[in-house]
């Protein structure tokens, strides 16, 4: 099994050479052994050695066959490569040997090229010259044919005109490349100058084409034939401008002509031409909104011509119709701007605004059934942009408040004037005094803002802002001349000579006004009336009461400087004579409205109740004895029970009344033992918050018998007592002041009882 040491030597220069074999052979060898170590590890396998030997064996015969097989074929392969780059070897030397023979043979006939390129320049020329003697009668003709172009034209035989004007252009453009293509460019300023008239002859024509363009509108209606030739005229020249640009070798003079696009510019400027320049005069008023019939009018009736003529008479990717109606709008949207740059009043701005947001797009113009569907200006935007709309707004806005305010004004000088006739004011059906400036102010907002309705939801909005804020600036003016009325009748209360029933009718008016505001939006959502607004109508309505509550007071005034007195305690009839005094007022305020009647009425109680109880305060009624403390108390009784009657037959609940306070003022006098003094002040001042140490002190005095001690006590019990005023209390106490006691004399020094 081992190999001999000969073998070894003879082969280490092998596995010097091919180390992978030695390395495989020594795998192989450890593979073999470890499977003869598997196989034979018992010696009963042994017997079966031969039969393993000879299967080893045969197959090791097969992996040879095969081995050299495979290097048989790839050796045979080898050999036919190598035949063939013998032969390819072979074929490359012959071509090499056929293309130096060739080069030989060139440089040999180098000598005849030069015969050749004499012959070829003389070709060329004798080409160039039978070119020119072939169109040498046409070129004599130029002039010939120019006249007979302008005998055409002048004859609007303009198709044949330029049939012929077209051959003379080609002649000279084909001379100038050929020109330009040989390096002759110092010819063509001479063959330029020869056919210098195709110059006046094109201008000619096209003065011709624009004319009829300029006209095609009465064209189209009259005579479209001549439209329709401008149109093929223009078509065949942008043919040859497309071509001319498209070759891009060689561009004549003049061209490219862009004709179709001088078509649409001179279009667009006989529609914009007289169309739009509106007269200054006619800016304002009724001539702007004649200029804008007309505008409305001729707009659709020239459209309808482009639609069911004109679009028949050019070509379809003219897109005319889509062109001429861009056209009147960019016109017009220029045109409302240059109206809007004058100053104009508040009915020229409504119809620039009613025209632009309504009319344009409305059946009367645009949306003209004889216009739909072809005619869209939706893709084409608003003829106003959202800031301009915004801006002419404002300025309309203004111009509608000058004159509202204007009228306002009218309306209370007017006003003011009734209140100082010699007969009372108006009344309504139901007997309330009344006048017409609430109907006369409310409608005329109203209208206003109706009217701005038609146009924008903004427009209205704005519209209501500024009424709302005009008709608080003219309650502001109605009160100063209310303020103005009542110092007239100050110094003399004969004027005005029903001053009291004017009074009653401007609450009247304010609650109309109060009543009205709300329906001036359409929307309900939107009828809250502002709080600076509601302000002014409660100043408004405190104002005109104020005033009827003075003159109640002035009546009044010499009946209360009689309380409290001897005559009046001992029974007088002081009180009824006040309560017919309340009494014709009261009937006075029955001709206001509920429920400023109502307010009227409480006011007056409380009038009543503070004046009663400021002259009892303030005058230092002091009670000298039982009786007369009794007497007091019996006459308090007695004019609290009547006047409380009087205010409660006309229609003001006791829950209302103030006068309450003279009942619980008449307690403290009445109580008979002072020392309980304190419990009835504290309940007395929680009843009434308002009330003051002085007050308290007053009521102590007219009593007469309270001594230092408990006054001491009932002011300390006071001081501990917070006085918050709940709310919806109605002060009455605050409103009186009791005179300040005067102080003794001390002519020793130290400190004063």
């Amino acid at each position: 099994m081992g190999m001999s040491a000969e073998d070894e030597r003879a082969a280490s220069p092998r596995d010097e050479e091919w180390p992978e074999a030695e390395k495989a052979e020594k795998l192989a060898r450890g593979a073999a052994l470890k499977w003869a170590s598997g196989v034979f590890y018992r010696p009963e396998k042994l017997e079966g050695l031969g039969h393993y030997r000879r299967r080893e064996m045969q197959r090791n015969s097969s992996i040879q066959s095969r081995l050299k097989s495979t290097v048989q074929s790839y050796l045979e392969g080898v050999s036919t490569g190598l035949e063939q780059l013998r032969s390819a070897a072979q074929e490359v030397q012959s071509v090499c040997q056929d293309l130096g023979a060739a080069r030989w043979a060139l440089l040999d006939s180098a000598d005849h090229l030069q015969g050749l390129q004499q012959m070829r320049e003389l070709m060329e020329e004798h080409v160039q010259l039978a070119s020119v003697v072939q169109v040498l009668p046409q070129i004599f003709s130029v002039h010939e044919v120019f006249s007979h172009i302008l005998q055409l034209l002048h004859g609007q035989h303009l198709l044949e005109a330029h049939v012929e004007l077209m051959m003379v252009e080609q002649l000279r453009d084909d001379i100038l490349s050929q020109l330009q293509l040989r390096g002759l460019s110092s010819a063509q300023a001479t063959v330029l100058s020869y056919f210098s008239g195709l110059q006046e002859l094109n201008e000619s024509l096209a003065k011709q084409l624009w004319d009829i363009v300029g006209s095609s509108l009465r064209l189209v209606r009259e005579d479209p034939v001549l439209f329709v030739t401008a149109v093929r005229i223009i078509e065949r020249e942008e043919k040859i401008d497309d071509t001319l640009l498209l070759e891009a070798t060689f561009l004549p003079p003049g061209r490219p002509k862009g004709w179709r696009q001088k078509f649409y510019q001179v279009l667009q400027d006989a529609i914009t031409g007289s169309r739009f320049q509106a007269p200054r005069m006619d800016a304002e008023g009724p001539g702007l909104a004649r200029h804008l019939a007309v505008l409305q009018k001729d707009i659709v009736s020239e459209l309808c011509v482009v639609k069911d003529l004109m679009v028949q008479c050019v070509p379809a990717h003219y897109n005319i119709l889509s062109v001429c109606t861009a056209t009147y709008h960019q016109a017009l949207i220029s045109h409302l701007q240059e109206i809007l740059r004058e100053d104009l009043d508040k009915q020229g701005l409504f119809l620039i605004l009613e025209w632009a947001l309504r009319v344009y797009h409305s059946p009367e113009m645009m949306g003209h059934p004889d216009l739909l569907p072809e005619v869209d200006v939706s893709a084409l935007g608003p003829l106003m942009s959202s800031e301009l709309v915004d801006q002419t707004e404002r300025r309309y806005v203004m111009k509608v408040k000058a004159s509202v305010f204007e009228w306002m004004q009218r309306t209370l000088e007017v006003e003011f004037k009734e209140w100082f006739r010699e007969e009372e004011p108006e009344t309504d059906h139901q007997g309330f005094f009344q006048s017409a400036l609430p109907a006369i102010v409310m409608q005329m907002l109203n209208e206003n803002i109706q009217v701005a309705s038609l146009i924008t939801d903004s427009l209205q909005q704005k519209i209501y802002n500024m009424a709302l804020e005009e008709l608080e600036a003219f309650l502001g003016r109605l009160r100063e001349a209310l303020v103005q009325c009542g110092k007239e009748h100050q110094q003399d209360r004969a004027v005005p000579k029903y001053y009291i029933s004017y009074l009653l009718a401007v609450l009247n008016n304010n609650l109309a006004l109060s009543n009205s505001v709300s329906s001036l939006h359409s929307n309900p959502a939107c009828r809250e009336v502002p709080t600076s607004l509601q302000a002014a109508l409660d100043r408004m309505q405190k104002k005109a009461t104020q005033l009827l509550l003075e003159e109640l007071l002035l009546d009044l005034q010499p009946l209360c400087l009689q309380l409290p007195s001897r005559k009046w305690l001992s029974g007088c009839q002081l009180v009824g004579s006040m309560c017919e005094v309340i009494d014709k007022y009261a009937k006075d305020f029955s001709r206001v409205r509920k429920p400023v009647c109502t307010l009227l009425l409480a006011e007056s109680e409380l009038l009543v109740a503070s004046q009663y109880l400021r002259a009892l305060l303030q005058r230092r009624m002091v009670c000298k004895s039982r009786e007369e403390r009794g007497q007091l108390c019996h006459r308090l009784l007695q004019d609290a029970t009547q006047l409380r009657e009087l205010f409660c037959g006309l229609g003001l609940d006791r829950s209302q009344q103030s006068l309450e306070a003279v009942f619980a003022l008449r307690e403290l006098i009445c109580l008979k033992d002072p020392a309980l003094l304190s419990l009835e002040v504290v309940g007395f001042i929680t009843k009434y918050p308002d009330v003051s140490d002085e007050h308290i002190s007053t009521l102590l005095d007219i009593r007469g018998d309270v001594s230092k001690e408990v006054r001491h006590v009932v002011l300390e019990m006071m001081a501990q007592q917070p006085q918050v005023l709940p709310e919806g209390y109605r002060p009455i106490f605050s409103t009186i002041l009791v005179p300040v006691p005067e102080l003794p004399f001390c002519l020793r020094k130290g400190k004063c009882a």
